[in-house]
Order: structure tokens, then C-alpha cells, then sequence
């Protein structure tokens, strides 16, 4: 017998002589493709059609051939196809489900594909008619809400959800998707708005039980309650979350961000009152597993390169090559998942207390997991993990393994893709870091856990290699409130970013977050245990870059509103110190600091005082940090010359740190300072008016990603037929 290969749609027999064969389904989408009905010479074209296993290449390909003017003229036909695809969705037979799932995919995304490309072409009146597209949605959501709710094929589930990801990214501004507004319109979003108003049902039946009496109900809006009560409980139910907990989040992360700054967003409105405990704990799980595998991808990666040639080779010529191999270290970062990560805490006040929830090191406990089917084209970090390797059921705490939670998670994340903020995704994934961080630093319950005494960890943040420093030792940190990280994490930032390609943005946001945390703990007297001395360290150091590179940084920014935070941040640490600092040698650590690196703050007040006396742009700007400075400049010049006398008197030509301070806290009495208003008050985070570019183009950018590795091929008909073998 010849040997039938498949290519294409064709089967082609090895015989040259014999004349290629296409597939069956194959030559029914060409029937397609003719402008006459193709159930006209075959009554029962559509009930076969979808007994055939889709051939999503050759369908989208077909779409992608056409021109506008040509797909017009099978306007017709193309809206049949999509009628009786949902109509298919409606079958007990569950292969002619998958096929219609998968063949609604093709459709949408090819139709959207030839949309780009031809200007007058609407999308809606293609794909099913102006006259039906209200019916045709509100019969699709309905379909996917039954089959999502139903008990059965997780497979099923699993397509459900790859379409409405499709319907969403299927353009890359989802705010522009008119398919989306269609969806909100008429199936999803009406009973998100009204679920005030039925409290009873709640409260009586209980969240399972309003899924099910949706299911039957006629009032406008109920059915679609379903939708979003069907991703919480992906969420909240361990074996769902872990097959379809990824897509969910994702999903609903990219809804939230559907026309939030035009008009309400119901899903706004559901996600920022939701209080289901094991509902968020189950978000939070979704994110820290996916978190953790971008960091163990990265850990893995940075192992292999330093075990490699390369490792070897640059160990026996030194470290000078020590950046450039760093730079070879990379993985995709996951924007789409830290994106819901940042809705969650921004929205949720309840999801707060997720970030604390402790449960083992997830790079440290193995469970056999199944490996989520991957296509050769997925970057790494952008495939959703296949399973949750922890669960409060599942596993529990183990005395011997290392706790973590989803902050320390995100922290170590952070601490990954705020090292080179030259690559535009980890700018991004930087940017965002720092955003989320806010939000945490503005929270009281959040600052409440950060200072927890009894709340220690031991969190392994990345370092950049850097020449002058060594890699410090993971196993000598010692365990601290989580708030150290934090600061850690900033003072890393801060000390890794001096380059020509100045961060200014991240870095004044890295700024605020360090001050709102010492207005935590100024207002609740929370005297940390920190080295404060790195970090002043690090801020002066900043401000000797700043003012090293005056002429290269002005034409590009305004380097004095960092500066003038800067200045305030060791301000407040002037003015309140006294209630925060652990000790009162810390404080005057902060004094010893000032007048050691006085001649820094005596060059910053020779450039502020000359640009604020001369008439430019930098001159208010200029002048505010002149002002600032009253205080710094009031201990250098009461400091200075008892130390320089001290010194003369017992013929000691360089003070130890020891008797510099014997000095100061000799003389704090006479010293005078100016009582500054206003150091430890902030403006809060607000996204709408100052975020909203920023966020239109990360979505952009997550649409693109998600649509482009959005796999509906996966499911081999041999699986199917398996999992649906029971069915007769």
C-alpha cells in the first residue's frame, strides 16, 4: 500500500504519477470559499463538517489569501459558518464541540488578521451580520458559560477559555476590539453591576447555587453572572486551578483593562470587592507559581553559564569580561501575569493579605507535574505553568523547608528584571515592579506584615555581578521582617543604574517607595533593624553621579526633582530619625555619614545655588533643593570646625570614626535646626491620571504576546477520543 503523508490540507501519495488528494475537511472549506451555499447540493454539509478534524492552518491560511473585496463576496457563507459553529457548541457530541471551539478561533482570528490590512472593513458585519450579532453573542457566551460550569472535559474548559483569550487579544488594543464591546455589551458584565441587588440569593444559596439558577434564569443580565463567578472558582477549586488557573488570571487581568479610563468597568467593580478567602488565596497561588518558574528558569540558566567555558575562562583572566557575560543570562519576563499581580493589590484591599500567606519554598519542593504542551515558538516565561506545585492542602509545612510566600516570590522576580532595564520588556516588567511595590509600600496592613517582627525570612534577592563587589553568600543572610528586602532590593537598584542610559523614572519611583516606607515608620515608631548605613551610602553616592554627569543628564531630564528627594529622604531622617532609628548610634551613624561625605553636599549646593541665582528652566527647580539643603549644610558647618579643632588640640592629623562621633555627640546640643513641614507627607498612587499611557501600551503588549502564543492544536484527536471514550 503507497504511504500517505499529510501536508498542508493534501494527501499526497508517493506516487508521482497519481495526482495529490486533499483532505475532506479541506475540500468543504473550499466550499466554503465558492460564493454559493454549500448546503444547497449536501443538506447535511454543516452537521459533517464539524465531525471533521479542523485544519486550522489551512482555514486561516485561506482567510489570509483573500482580499477584502473577495471575502465580501462570501460574507454570506462566512456568517453561516459562524452561526452553526455556536450552534455546535450547543451538541452532545463533544468532538463536534472541540471542532466548533477550534474552528470559531480560526475564524476570529483570521478575519481580525484581514482587518488590519483593509481599511472599511468591519469585523462584526464578516464575521456574523449586523442584524444577528447581538443574538449570535449573547448564544456564544451563554454556550461557553454552560460548558465552562458544566462537570466534564477539563479539555473542553480549556478550549472555552483559549477562545475568549482569543476573542479578547485578537487585536492588540483590546479598548478598540469591537468583538469585546459586543461581549461586555449583552453577556458578561450587566449582573456584575446589578449583584447588589440580590443579596438574598448569596446569602441563601450561596455562590454554587447562583451559578446554577443563572443557568435558568430570564432576568436581564443574571446568565452572565456566571462568567465572571466561573473564573473565581477556577480559582478557589485546586484541581481546576491547576489545569486552567494560568488562563483564568490571565483573562481576567486583560478584562479589567478593557476601557478602564472611558467609562465603569464592571469587572473593575466584581474584582476590587471580592472576599472569598479561598478564591484570592488561589489567584495569589496562580501568580507565585508563575512567578517562581520565571525565577527557577532564571537560576537554572545562570547556573548552567557558570559551570560553562565561558564561566572558566573569564575566572582565569579576572572579571573584566563579567558584564558582558551577565548580559547572556536572560528569560522571557511574564508582563501578563505581574500585570494581574498589580490589579489584584491595587484593586483588592482582601488580596493584601495573600502576599503574607506563608507556604513552602517552591523551588525546593518537587512534585511530579506533568509538562503543559509547548510550541517551539513560546519564549520562555510566557507559558503557563502546568500545575500548582503548592497548595494549603496539598502540601503541608515541612519544619526542614525554607517558607516563602508571593511577596518574597515577587521580590526575587523583581530583583531579576530590574537588573537591565535596557531590554524594553524588562523596562517594563521594572517599571511595573516598582508600581506594584508602591501600592504595597501605601498599604497599612501591608506595612504592618513588612515590619513584622515575628514575620522573618531569609530572601535570596539576585544581585548584578559587579567588579568591585563579591557574590554575596545566600546561606549568611539572616532571616529579618520582610521590609528589609525591600529596602534591599531599592538600595540594589539604586547602586546598579549610574549609566548613561539614565533610569530617571524608575528611579524616582524607587525613591518614593523608600519614603513612604519611613513615613510608616515614623508615624507607628517602628524602630527597624537595618544597616541604614547602605543605603545612605548609596542615595550620596547617587547624588555625585547626578552631579558628575550635570550636562548629560539636563538635556534629558530634571535631575533636581531626584535630587530634592534625596535630600529629603536624609531630612527625614534629620528630623525624625530619633523615632524610627533602632538606636541612638544610629542616628548618629546618620550625623558621622553627613560629615564624611560633606564635600558631596557642598558641590550640590555650589550647582543648585548656580543655577537658581541664574534666570534658566532649572531655576525654580534649582531653588527648591537650595532650600532643602538648610539642614545638611546647618550640621556640616556646626560639625566641621569642632572636629577639625578637636583634632589640633590632640594633634591628631586623621580622625578614627570612634572620635568623630565622640565630637558629635558632644556638640548635638548646641547645634540648631529648621523644623521642615511636610517630610513625611506623600501624594498616593493614582493610576488613572498619571499611569494610563504606560498601562495602554503594557496591555498592547500582553494582547500581542498572549495572541501570539495562544495554542488551540494541542489537543490531538487521539486525546479527545480518549477522554471522550465513555461517550456513546
Amino acid at each position: 500500500m503507497a504511504q500517505v503523508e499529510k501536508r498542508g490540507g493534501l494527501l499526497r501519495k508517493s506516487s508521482a504519477s497519481k495526482k495529490p488528494l486533499k483532505e475532506k475537511v479541506v475540500l468543504m472549506y473550499d466550499e466554503i470559499f465558492m460564493t454559493e451555499d454549500p448546503s444547497k447540493c449536501s443538506p447535511r454539509f454543516w452537521e459533517e463538517l464539524f465531525l471533521m478534524k479542523v485544519n486550522l492552518e489551512y482555514l486561516e491560511g485561506k482567510l489570509e489569501s483573500l482580499d477584502g473585496e473577495e471575502l465580501m463576496k462570501i460574507k454570506d457563507n462566512i456568517n453561516c459558518l459562524f452561526q452553526h459553529c455556536i450552534q455546535a457548541l450547543g451538541e452532545d457530541h463533544p468532538i463536534r464541540v472541540v471542532n466548533a471551539l477550534q474552528t470559531l478561533c480560526a475564524l476570529i482570528r483570521g478575519v481580525h488578521q484581514k482587518n488590519k490590512s483593509t481599511s472599511g472593513f468591519d469585523i462584526i458585519n464578516m464575521l456574523m451580520g449586523f442584524d444577528k450579532a447581538e443574538l449570535c453573542m449573547k448564544n456564544l457566551m451563554e454556550s461557553l458559560d454552560s460548558l465552562l460550569c458544566a462537570e466534564g472535559s477539563e479539555s473542553l474548559k480549556s478550549l472555552c477559555l483559549k477562545l475568549l483569550l482569543c476573542l479578547v487579544t485578537v487585536t492588540d488594543n483590546i479598548s478598540q476590539n469591537t468583538i469585546l464591546e459586543y461581549v461586555m455589551i449583552n453577556s458578561i458584565f450587566e449582573a456584575i453591576l446589578q449583584v447588589g441587588q440580590f443579596p438574598c440569593y448569596l446569602f441563601l444559596f450561596g455562590v454554587n447555587h447562583l451559578l446554577k439558577f443563572s443557568l435558568y434564569s430570564q432576568e436581564p443580565g443574571v446568565k452572565s453572572l456566571m462568567h465572571f463567578w466561573f473564573l473565581l472558582q477556577i480559582l478557589s477549586h485546586p484541581p481546576s486551578r491547576r489545569e486552567h488557573g494560568y488562563d483564568a488570571v490571565v483573562l481576567l487581568a486583560l478584562l479589567v483593562n478593557y476601557r478602564k479610563y472611558e467609562s465603569v468597568n464592571p469587572y473593575i467593580v466584581k474584582l476590587s470587592i471580592v472576599d472569598d478567602e479561598a478564591t484570592l488565596n488561589g489567584m495569589g497561588l496562580v501568580i507565585a507559581q508563575a512567578l517562581s518558574e520565571y525565577n527557577r528558569q532564571y537560576k537554572d540558566k545562570e547556573e548552567e553559564h557558570q559551570s560553562g567555558f565561558f564561566s572558566a575562562l573569564t575566572n582565569m583572566v579576572g572579571s573584566m569580561f563579567i558584564a558582558d557575560a551577565h548580559e547572556k543570562i536572560s528569560v522571557q519576563t511574564n508582563e501578563a501575569i505581574l500585570l494581574a499581580l498589580y490589579e489584584a493589590v491595587h484593586l483588592n484591599r482582601n488580596f493584601i493579605t495573600v502576599l503574607a500567606q506563608s507556604h513552602p519554598e517552591m523551588g525546593l519542593v518537587t512534585t511530579p507535574v506533568s509538562p503543559a504542551p509547548t510550541t517551539p515558538a513560546t519564549p520562555l516565561g510566557t507559558t503557563p505553568p502546568s500545575s500548582d506545585v503548592i497548595s494549603s492542602v496539598e502540601l503541608p509545612l515541612d519544619a526542614d523547608v525554607q517558607t516563602s510566600n508571593l511577596l518574597i516570590t515577587f521580590l526575587k522576580y523583581s530583583s531579576i528584571v530590574m537588573q537591565d532595564t535596557k531590554d524594553e520588556h524588562r523596562l517594563h516588567s521594572g517599571k511595573l515592579c516598582l508600581i506594584i511595590l508602591t501600592c504595597i509600600a501605601e498599604d497599612q496592613y501591608a506595612n504592618a506584615f513588612l515590619h513584622d517582627d515575628n514575620m522573618n525570612f531569609r530572601v535570596n534577592l539576585h544581585r548584578m555581578p559587579m567588579r568591585h563587589r563579591k557574590k554575596a553568600a545566600d546561606k549568611n543572610l539572616p532571616c529579618r521582617p520582610l521590609v528589609c528586602a525591600v529596602l534591599d532590593l531599592m538600595v540594589e537598584f539604586i547602586v546598579t543604574h549610574m549609566m548613561k542610559e539614565f533610569p530617571m523614572d524608575l528611579y524616582i519611583r524607587c525613591i518614593q517607595v523608600v519614603h513612604k516606607l519611613l513615613c510608616y515608620q515614623k508615624k507607628c515608631r517602628v524602630r527597624l533593624h537595618y544597616t541604614w548605613r547602605e543605603l545612605w551610602s548609596a542615595l550620596i553616592n547617587l547624588l555625585k553621579f547626578l552631579m558628575s554627569n550635570e550636562t548629560v543628564l539636563l538635556a534629558k531630564h530634571n535631575i533636581f526633582t531626584l535630587a530634592l528627594m534625596i535630600v529629603n529622604l536624609f531630612n527625614m531622617f534629620i528630623t525624625y530619625g530619633d523615632t524610627f532609628l533602632p538606636t541612638p548610634s544610629s542616628y548618629d551613624e546618620l550625623y558621622y555619614e553627613i560629615i564624611r561625605m560633606h564635600q558631596s553636599f557642598d558641590n550640590l549646593y555650589s550647582m543648585v545655588l548656580r543655577l537658581s541665582t541664574n534666570t534658566g528652566q532649572w531655576k525654580e527647580a534649582a531653588s527648591k533643593v537650595t532650600h532643602a539643603l538648610v539642614n545638611i549644610r546647618a550640621i556640616i558647618n556646626h560639625f566641621n570646625p569642632k572636629i577639625e579643632s578637636y583634632a589640633a588640640v590632640n594633634h591628631i592629623s586623621q580622625l578614627s570614626e570612634e572620635q568623630v562621633l565622640e565630637v558629635v555627640r558632644a556638640n548635638y546640643d548646641t547645634l540648631t535646626l529648621k523644623l521642615q513641614d511636610g517630610l513625611d507627607q506623600y501624594e498616593r498612587y493614582s493610576e488613572q491620571h498619571k499611569e494610563a499611557a504606560f498601562f495602554k501600551e503594557l496591555v498592547r503588549s500582553i494582547s500581542t504576546n498572549v495572541r501570539r502564543n495562544l495554542a488551540f492544536h494541542t489537543l490531538s484527536q487521539e486525546v479527545l477520543l480518549k477522554e471522550f471514550s465513555t461517550i456513546s
